[in-house]
């Protein structure tokens, strides 16, 4: 199926806009979700073999997950872990809802198998999203897998309101998902990057806490993971690092995208290359694996990472995982290899185990760090 795909139908719907291929791609699977013999029929058809993972005292049915960005709204909350994913990351939701950059904003540079992007956080906002999920919950699809939300600031939010800002959007969602992401990485928000600042990071996550500390007297506290750019130094990247203590960061996700460039003669790259935004896919697979290892080597393998940045196959996911990512997740690999990815994805790790002579992921995780 993943050939047929690969050689027919992506041809085909690489003829159309990408961002219209997105949203059509979005409406079925957001009809499918609602429809439990539909969902059925997907999951025998994509399921994986399981490969469970324990992480943040959750339990992933294996570990491969869906990136943040495919399914910003929740649209469709049910159809990732019909199509085989571990885990799903929602989002990025802003506290109000905003239309995002204006189009065309998605450009694939199909020889290089990279797309760059500058949406914008375009999103319904986070209480829009609070009530999508919560009408999930009320159909009963609500998936069997964890669910993650990644949180953005707002674009008319100064950056001196930033942590109000990301707070509020905790606040309405916290009850409603099993692990947050605080997104101060993406390339598309004017000077949101900026956020990865220490001092800036630190005021994000104090008030995050505070609406975890009044929450958690009800209910167990949410893991707070932050996403970072592969573009940072390392010394940047180690003061994010000391902020795990005092503000009880559960993880990191590594990378967003880059704003970096490859070096191209292919004039159509060359063209996609010239747009403003993050690139993802096979020319960040590199640096987001360096950004892992540094992460993994000065944490001692003690901070759980999220790997993400160019996989598409099972070569790649096994890259990060021995490099010290404990999870991966897959964005722009989903639309160049198809909807098979994670089946194909998790049945390459399960024989890089066993080739290895091991039986769990974390026996594999930082081994060649």
């Amino acid at each position: 199926m993943s050939w047929i795909y690969r050689q027919m139908i992506r041809p085909a719907l690489f003829k159309n806009d990408a961002e219209t291929i997105h949203s059509r791609t979005m409406h079925g699977l957001a009809w499918a979700g609602r429809n439990a013999f539909v969902s059925d029929v997907m999951e025998s058809f994509l399921s994986p073999p399981t490969l469970p993972v324990e992480l943040f005292g959750l339990r992933f049915p294996n570990p491969v997950g869906l990136a943040a960005g495919m399914d910003k709204c929740g649209e469709a909350v049910p159809a990732w872990a019909a199509m085989g994913f571990g885990f799903s990351e929602l989002g990025g939701v802003t506290w109000l809802a905003q239309p995002g950059n204006p189009k065309p904003r998605i450009f694939r540079a199909v020889a290089e198998e990279a797309i760059v992007n500058r949406m914008g956080f375009n999103n319904d906002g986070a209480e829009a999203l609070a009530e999508k999920l919560k009408q999930w919950r009320a159909l009963g699809r609500w998936p069997k897998h964890p669910v993650g939300i990644n949180l953005g600031k707002s674009k008319v939010t100064p950056l001196d309101k930033a942590a109000e800002d990301y707070a509020n959007s905790f606040r309405v969602l916290r009850d409603l998902a099993d692990f947050f992401v605080v997104n101060v990485s993406s390339p598309n928000t004017p000077n949101l990057r900026q956020l990865q600042d220490k001092a800036a990071l630190d005021e994000i996550l104090e008030a995050i806490q505070e609406v975890q500390g009044l929450k958690s007297k009800i209910s167990s506290p949410k893991p707070i993971l932050v996403k970072v750019a592969p573009d940072l130094t390392f010394e940047a990247l180690d003061e994010i690092l000391e902020l795990v203590g005092t503000r009880n960061i559960a993880g990191i996700v590594a990378t967003n995208t880059t704003i970096a460039r490859s070096a191209t003669d292919d004039s159509n790259v060359q063209r996609v290359y010239a747009e403003t935004g993050g690139l993802s896919g096979r020319p960040l697979r590199a640096r987001s694996t360096e950004v892992i290892r540094h992460l993994f080597r000065q944490m001692r393998g003690k901070l759980p990472i999220i790997g993400v940045g160019g996989i598409f196959t099972a070569e790649d996911a096994w890259e990060k995982i021995t490099a010290g990512a404990s999870l991966v997740q897959v964005y722009t690999g989903l639309v160049y290899q198809g909807p098979t990815v994670a089946r194909e994805l998790v049945s390459g790790l399960r024989e890089k185990l066993s080739q290895a002579g091991l039986t769990e992921v974390r026996q594999a995780v930082g081994i060649h760090e």
